[in-house]
């Protein structure tokens, strides 16, 4: 097993040895009112989830309530909701011209990863300021860090980096939901909302990273470098 020497730690290392720009965001999924962790405040505005990792990214800790998640669809990827019928069927999507049919588009949407049970809250910061142990990491990089984190995923075990993604509820289903609920990291191209309102650039991708080995991954970082 990998040994973390605390999160402050592991994201310096994760910063020097990628040139990040943006810090690693950790998040924790909370099923219960009150498993959040005192000195943490709720989020003060309604945002989406994206909108939310780059708040986090950029120094706030936070938590978020379903009330505070402005994208339902991104919500229910995450546990905080059932699913919108018309996100659930697809038919959200398929009005957006997204799909040539309600029948990709569902087909689409029940494979999409999703949390169960339903949880309280997400518990978000910047993961040199994380006060709690993570279930899952966000960082948003550029293609060549993102290759970076691939070589050190297989750096011990050998293998492949498989990634799962449709271009729809990247960073909420993509990135967390997936990663928690799979115990696999994964790698996603962003989608529209993610890159309309949460200002994820052209050249940038996401990578979530589950929290159990983020040890491993900085471990084989430094000694790749």
């Amino acid at each position: 097993m990998c040994e973390s020497n605390g999160y402050d730690f592991i994201a310096s290392k994760l910063k020097e040895n990628l040139d990040l720009k943006k810090s690693p965001v950790a998040i924790k999924f909370v099923l219960r009112e009150k498993d959040i962790p005192e000195g943490i405040p709720k989020v003060d505005e309604a945002l989406r989830h994206c909108e939310l990792v780059q708040k986090a990214s950029k120094g706030d800790v936070f938590y978020a309530t379903v009330e505070e998640q402005k994208c339902k669809g991104g919500a229910a990827a995450l546990g905080l909701m059932d699913a919108p019928e018309k996100i659930k069927t697809g038919e959200f999507y398929y009005e957006l011209g997204r799909f040539s049919g309600l029948g990709s588009a569902k087909k689409t949407m029940e494979s999409i990863p999703k949390v169960d049970p339903i949880m309280y809250a997400l518990l978000y910061a910047p993961l040199d300021k994380a006060t709690f142990d993570p279930d899952v990491i966000v960082l948003i990089v550029n293609p060549a860090q993102a290759m970076k984190l691939s070589q050190a995923l297989v750096y011990t075990m050998g293998g492949r980096v498989e990634v799962d993604f449709a271009g729809i509820q990247s960073i909420c289903a993509d990135a967390v939901a997936g990663p928690f609920t799979r115990r696999q990291p994964n790698i996603t191209l962003g989608c529209s909302g993610s890159r309309g309102y949460a200002d994820i650039k052209e050249d940038e991708v996401i990578v979530g990273l589950t929290g159990e080995n983020i040890g491993c991954v900085v471990n084989a970082l430094e000694n790749m470098s």
